[in-house]
């Protein structure tokens, strides 16, 4: 007769070696599902099915990026225990909350007729608070290496799209007509490409990387921000590297020390600011800025507001169809699109769910920031700017997951003041 026994140490091993099988497996999963989200865009899924196009089922008007993060979001969950620690609970108790108040939403709008709005809210919003808590869910190194990931992907879209603009060709399928030639390297829209660029800049310097590649990779966004043709965002990426310039510390320094190379740094910076601006217009990376920045792209974005002269009191406080109001901006106005997201917020939701809707955007935002080093606060800063600035943050659009997922990647070492363990397996 033979026995076999299992120790407490081999058991212990066993164990062990199957959560790190287990994290390796989800991080790879979540690597996967949000890299699906953020390159594969509109135009590519519309050549498979109508994801943007008004005739198709309602399936359809979701990116199989959120279904991917959607599939994800429960195995990760359930699949083992999960420990938080410090401000960990509480920011994944926010993102609860967050999350949902958008579900919610969704419900809300098919109710009061106006499901087809429903796609942006379940694409953008409710997908980013999904991706917060699978994020929460894996390891700190697991986080941070996917921030890395999202951030070379950064990188790659931008050198993507200065090729682009240097031979004049597309990569991917993009079928709206421009007035003059833009790149759009790995995103869905110019003004996404530059968005794109101008946050990536500031996570770069959270980054551990060599301080020399960190500084190329910061060149290469902010030349694919002046390719994208995206003005704001290139003049919100300008900002940004001046305030890094200033305001972020110098480890290992004296405060003396770090205000005179600082005082370099930023002459230096201006100097080769000047020069790359030289070359950047003579490679005709910078003809929008030629003319006035109040020319007909700027007044539409003003013109839009006067869609409030053509509603209702009624519309403004309980809002309208999309449709009826897209009818609007195009026979009144006579503008093909609605670029503003205040303006679409209020006329599809109403004054009052709008501005519910903006405090809780916002407040998952500044909730996600606190404690973040300053990198990630100028970097949100520009993130809004240039989100702002069009309609990304009312469409369809992966930003909003973006920034959560780096916002969540670069978070600081939380003391273990306090601790939860989300039990999914007895």
């Amino acid at each position: 007769m033979s026995y076999s026994a299992t120790g407490p140490d081999e058991s212990f091993s066993a164990g062990k070696q199957r959560q790190s099988a287990l994290s390796l497996v989800f991080f790879l999963a979540t690597a996967f599902a949000l890299l699906l989200r953020f390159t594969v865009s509109p135009q590519l899924l519309n050549m498979v099915v109508n994801y943007t196009a008004d005739q198709g089922a309602f399936y359809e008007k979701l990116h199989v990026g959120t279904y991917a993060i959607f599939l994800l979001l429960p195995i990760v969950l359930f699949s083992r225990p999960i420990l938080l620690r410090g401000d960990e609970i509480g920011t994944f108790r926010a993102l609860m909350r967050y999350s949902v108040l958008m579900f919610v939403l969704v419900p809300y709008l098919f109710v009061i007729g106006r499901a087809g709005s429903s796609g942006f809210i379940i694409d953008t919003y409710l997908a980013a608070g999904a991706a917060g808590l699978i994020m929460l869910s894996l390891e700190p190194t697991s986080r941070r290496a996917l921030g890395d990931i999202i951030v070379v992907m950064l990188i790659v879209s931008a050198v993507i799209g200065i090729v682009e603009a240097v031979t004049q060709q597309r990569f991917l399928p993009y079928n709206l007509k421009e007035l003059q030639f833009r790149p759009i390297g790995l995103s869905a829209h110019p003004l996404a490409l530059g968005a794109f660029s101008a946050t990536g800049i500031g996570f770069v310097t959270l980054t551990r990387w060599r301080i020399w590649v960190r500084l190329a990779a910061i060149l290469l966004l902010y030349i694919g921000c002046a390719a994208s043709g995206a003005r704001f965002a290139l003049l919100a990426a300008s900002a940004e590297v001046v305030l890094l310039l200033l305001f972020v510390r110098w480890p290992r320094v004296s405060p003396r020390q770090e205000l005179k190379g600082k005082m370099v740094a930023l002459l230096v910076t201006a100097i080769l600011g000047m020069a790359l601006v030289g070359v950047l217009a003579s490679g005709g990376l910078l003809n929008r800025f030629g003319g006035s920045l109040f020319d007909e792209n700027f007044m539409a974005r003003v013109t839009i507001y006067r869609v409030f002269d053509y509603a209702s009191w009624k519309d403004i406080l309980f809002g309208m169809n999309d449709k009826a109001l897209l009818a609007i901006v195009r026979e009144k106005l006579h503008l093909p699109y609605i670029e503003s997201t205040p303006v679409f917020m209020v006329m599809l939701f109403g004054l009052p769910i709008a501005l519910l809707f903006a405090v809780v955007v916002f407040w998952i935002l500044f909730r996600l920031l606190r404690g973040a080093p300053l990198p990630a606060w100028i970097a949100t800063m520009t993130f809004l700017a240039a989100a702002l600035s069009n309609n990304a943050l009312s469409s369809k659009t992966p930003e909003m997951i973006m920034i959560v997922v780096l916002l969540l990647s670069y978070r600081p070492k939380t003391q273990p003041v306090a601790q939860a363990q989300l039990n999914a397996v007895p």
